[in-house]
């Protein structure tokens, strides 16, 4: 089949075995790739409510059609499992070089299952063959250290790899997969996954001039490709990617007035253009891609100073400033860079890592916590230096550490009292870096993403409070989320990276010439609503309903104090009111359950009664 590798590898760590299938059209038609066939796949091979961090839980890494053709935005890969964080269905996504390396060498996805015996890594050569390797040695490496050793070891330097840091072997539940050292498959805990496996690291050599897929109309392809690339791309829609990439966005949220304050206290900083990215090219070395991306939207940074040293990094990216600087109060932009650093070598969710560390000095300033709790740091707003310290306390789950390993709910019911009024979280997932008092259609969004409070699922802010929409409504927010949700949705399964706006009949369009199907848009559109469904009964099965599709307290009940959005909040009426909205557009019953109705209509009753024991489970 074009467009695919057509072959996954089943790797059983338990057994130190590797089994390869075939992948049958009619199962891609239906899944396509990426999130969707990893959704399945794991609705398939999981027992409910098992423990995420026990060896029945499997970790899928899944590429798309579209992964290393060309097309901008599309080499990337999506690791899914069940979230420790959360205990929901996870997937994750990044891009750099590694996914498209894994399809390269001949892979549509990785099925991992059960734990080594030691600390190993899979290793795939350049003829495609899969070896499992002792990595006992490269135990409590950081993932820069790591990436160097193994490149040497197989004797590659142009080998692609995925890696924990301390924080995966720890088992932090807020932990991530690394690739190409800066690229992060972060939220909800994925590299507690991997490190739970005993699996250190993913290499991959290739070979980039022998690709083992192929696209069915290549010159088709190349036409349409440099015709989107031009007339798109090259737009004015995409100079702010090219210009400065997400660090644009920090003005955007401060002129909106979502800007995460000092753990959301409020919604501007008066400091915003310390952070923002005419202070980037300052310190900017050069812009850098993705694979054969046009879009070209990475900055390379490099700071020296005698605080920090020398550093070198892919970013920082808008999430990591806005939740590590804005949320914590540091408007040293090199200390962001330096923390960005720590964080990323570590192994760490820049995002759940700074919404915990703007917390604890909201608690330290409201005297719920002190510094005898905190190891003697006084974690006071703006201290680059004392977050530094609780960043290593968190990897190393030492002290205190142990407890913000688990999360920002976690804290808070340890602390008791109040302390959860300052945890802001949705299904245990920290927020990200925009305060729904000022875009009332990110509160549904974060709400009912299925992995938690999740900024991309649905980044409906882009029209409303960054477009032309009235923010503080609860009028017509569900059709947007819902829409947005399906939408980025399918595209996670090709997998476009989310700077693509891309609608449904150029996907079609792309599929099409890489497939040689004749997939209509509309087609498109039900396989999003239907993956989306399929994911909902996952989560359905393990126990989620209504009541864990919340807001936290600051959104509900304390009004922004300042800036654009002074005055607001969104209420408990207004919330229940989108939400009703949202689950009768969906479809659901009150509860947040599919109905009969819809899951006949999506072609999913047989799915939904299948809850069996997998085949190739060990």
């Amino acid at each position: 089949m074009c467009g695919y590798a057509n072959r996954i590898a089943y790797i059983d760590l338990t057994r130190s075995k590797v089994r390869f299938r075939k992948l049958k059209e009619r199962f891609l038609r239906e899944y396509i790739g990426g999130r969707g066939l990893g959704a399945r796949y794991l609705y398939d091979l999981l027992p409910p409510k098992i423990d995420p961090l026990s060896p029945l839980n499997v970790l899928i890494y899944a590429v798309g059609p579209l992964t290393g053709t060309g097309a901008p935005g599309s080499a990337r890969g999506a690791v899914i499992t069940k979230s420790p964080k959360t205990m929901t269905f996870d997937d994750s996504h990044a891009g750099g070089f590694f996914p498209s390396w894994l399809k390269i060498a001949g892979y549509d996805a990785l099925i991992i299952m059960g734990r080594a015996s030691k600390l190993s890594y899979i290793y795939i050569d350049f003829d495609g063959k899969i070896s499992i390797k002792d990595a006992t040695h490269l135990k409590g490496y950081g993932v820069f250290k790591t990436e160097e050793v193994l490149r040497e070891e197989v004797g590659d330097k142009q080998a692609k790899i995925a890696s924990i840091g301390p924080a995966g072997e720890n088992l932090v539940k807020l932990s991530g997969i690394i690739v190409d050292k800066h690229h992060i498959h972060a939220r909800g805990g994925p590299g507690a996954v991997m490190g739970s496996k005993n699996l250190k690291a993913i290499v991959v050599s290739a070979d980039t001039r022998n690709p083992r897929f192929e696209i069915k109309d290549v010159d088709g392809f190349k036409e349409y490709n440099n015709w989107y690339v031009k007339e798109k791309i090259f737009s004015e829609e995409y100079s702010w990617a090219k210009n400065g990439g997400t660090p644009e966005i920090v003005e955007w949220s401060n002129e909106a007035g979502v800007f995460p304050t000092r753990n959301f206290q409020t919604g501007v900083t008066d400091n915003w253009s310390l952070l923002a990215v005419e202070t980037l090219k300052k310190y900017r070395t050069s812009k850098a891609a993705c694979y054969r991306c046009s879009v070209a939207c990475r900055n390379l940074t490099r700071i020296k100073d005698d605080k920090w040293g020398e550093i070198t990094i892919d970013g920082p990216e808008y999430e990591t400033i806005g939740m590590v600087g804005g949320a914590t109060g540091i408007t040293d932009f090199k200390a962001v860079v330096a923390l960005n650093s720590l964080i990323d070598d570590l192994g760490l969710d820049t995002i759940s890592t700074g919404n915990i560390i703007g917390m604890i000095m909201e608690l330290y300033e409201k005297r719920l916590i002190s510094k005898n709790d905190l190891n003697g740091i006084e974690a006071k707003w703006g201290d680059a230096e004392a977050a530094y310290e609780l960043i290593k306390m968190i990897a190393y789950r030492k002290g205190f550490g142990d407890i913000m390993a688990e999360g920002a709910r976690e804290v808070a019911v340890y602390i008791g009292g109040d302390a959860w009024k300052y945890a802001v979280e949705t299904k245990g997932l920290e927020y990200p870096a925009y305060d729904p008092r000022g875009s009332w259609s990110m509160a549904l969004a974060y709400a009912t993403a299925d992995r938690g409070a999740d900024h991309l699922r649905a980044w409906s802010i882009a029209e409303e409070a960054f477009g032309e929409l009235d923010p503080f409504t609860a009028e017509g927010k569900a059709e947007i989320v819902k829409r947005l949700q399906d939408l980025n949705s399918v595209k996670w399964c090709m997998i476009w990276c989310d700077f693509i706006a891309i609608n449904y009949e150029e996907m079609s369009r792309y599929l099409n010439l890489v497939t040689g199907w004749d997939t209509t848009p509309e087609e498109l559109a039900f396989k999003g609503e239907r993956i989306w469904n399929l994911i909902r009964l996952f989560n359905v099965r393990e126990g989620f309903r209504r009541e864990d599709d919340y807001i936290p307290y600051k959104i509900a009940y304390e009004p922004m104090p300042s800036g654009p959005a002074k005055g607001k909040r969104v209420s408990p009426e207004d919330f229940e009111k989108m939400l009703d909205d949202y689950y009768k557009l969906r479809g659901w019953n009150r509860e947040g359950i599919p109905t009969r109705k819809k899951l006949a209509q999506l072609r999913l009753g047989r799915v939904a009664k299948k809850y069996s024991y997998p085949r190739y489970h060990p």
